[in-house]
């Protein structure tokens, strides 16, 4: 009954939003409604917090890519080196960077935090300063420095906190060199106030490193204006991309602070010169990619981006909030404690719960066999909507719950 419910629910939805097309199938009551997501009858995607689905255009693109290298192999890779420069400058548009030379593309969020770790020059002694419930991607990085350099790893408890900026910047000193966070927390989906973190290491002297993986996409972002010296995150949850593909955001003033780890032709300033035996980094943030790009990732990327530019991420916040502020209230009217944060300024895409006394590992499991996409996170089920979630998919997990 809940899954005809849905299927109703999102055929009305179609005939009154101009947003939305109806497409002629069989599966016609059934099938999501927005023309780029056209997911299978019955699925339910609430895990974008983990990994999204591509829009249609996206698949088309890879699509086209695969055809152009069946047929015509590499004569047209100077058009692929295009569709290269092109995203660099859709990612610097993201995240609001000065220039696409201070966009780095690189395999993932690890690999970029890892070239912030291991190119700084430590001082025994040296901290850095990170939230405790960090994903693994962003605590181990920091933890790997203690026996190697003599890093001490400060972890800081935000669980409960009042003011979690005022913890981590309490927690600084004069020996903390660098501040770490997620802009959103994978597990309890708080979104921290990165300016105001921002402006207190720009007035300590502490180099400020964000993980935006939770936030690109799902929410506008600004380096500039949070003063962040290094930006980070895959294209594969909110950016709606694929795997192994990710934006390395460096601040121009301190680009050539990070010694190089990795070396290879496409990390050279003088691209291209083959035969050239003396040689020197880029002064752009390529001199971070040492070797071939992900082409296939770039041209997915790339029209995944221009489909979120498009719709406008400012329409892209505000639908989401809308859709969180409805479960909150949806699931709090079933007897579930939220362990998000319910103000708006303190939460993005992700809305993390839990029934006392109820085992949330089995709800999981069950909500994942009728077809309802979330995760097991921070000891709770979190759900984690797009701006395209159709309000019937909304419901009907809900009515499952």
């Amino acid at each position: 009954m809940p899954h005809f419910r849905a299927c109703i629910a999102r055929l009305l939805e179609g005939l009154h939003s101009y947003h939305l097309t109806l497409h002629t199938s069989p599966d016609l009551a059934c099938t999501p409604m927005h023309p780029e997501f056209p997911l299978e009858p019955g699925l339910i995607h609430l895990n974008h917090a983990a990994v999204g689905p591509w829009p249609r255009r996206t698949a088309e693109a890879v699509h086209r890519f695969a055809e152009a290298n069946l047929r015509a192999g590499s004569r047209d890779y100077p058009a692929w080196t295009r569709e290269e420069t092109r995203l660099r400058g859709l990612l610097a548009r993201l995240i609001n960077a000065p220039s696409p030379e201070d966009i780095a593309l690189l395999k993932n969020t690890s690999e970029a935090l890892s070239v912030v770790a291991y190119g700084l020059d430590w001082v025994r002694g040296d901290n850095v300063v990170f939230p405790r419930e960090e994903f693994p991607s962003n605590r181990l990085v920091w933890e790997s420095l203690e026996p190697r350099f003599g890093v001490e790893a400060r972890r800081v408890d935000l669980a409960g906190a009042v003011d979690p900026e005022a913890a981590l910047i309490e927690a600084m000193d004069a020996n903390t060199r660098l501040l770490s966070v997620s802009a959103v927390q994978y597990a309890s989906g708080l979104r921290l106030d990165l300016e105001r973190l921002g402006a207190a290491c720009r007035k300590r002297d502490v180099l400020f490193c964000v993980d935006a993986i939770q936030q690109l996409g799902a929410l506008p972002f600004d380096a500039q204006a949070c003063h962040a010296d290094f930006v980070a995150a895959d294209g594969h949850k909110w950016m709606l991309g694929p795997e192994g593909l990710a934006v390395f955001y460096v601040r121009a003033g301190i680009r050539d602070w990070l010694k190089l780890n990795q070396f290879g032709w496409h990390m050279v300033e003088a691209l291209g010169d083959y035969d050239r035996t003396d040689w020197e980094p880029a002064a752009s943030a390529r001199r971070f990619e040492c070797g071939s790009p992900n082409m296939l990732a770039i041209h997915a990327l790339a029209a995944s981006l221009d489909l979120l530019l498009e719709t406008g991420l400012e329409n892209i916040a505000e639908s989401i909030s809308g859709k969180i502020s409805y479960l909150i209230d949806s699931l709090e009217s079933k007897g579930f404690d939220i362990l998000t944060p319910k103000a708006a300024a303190r939460r993005a895409g992700i809305l993390t719960f839990r029934r006392p006394g109820q085992d949330m590992a089995a709800l999981h499991q069950r909500l994942m066999a009728a077809g309802v996409l979330c995760a097991h996170r921070g000891g709770g089920v979190r759900f984690s909507p797009h701006f395209y979630t159709p309000q019937a998919d909304l419901d009907a997990a809900l009515d499952l719950l």
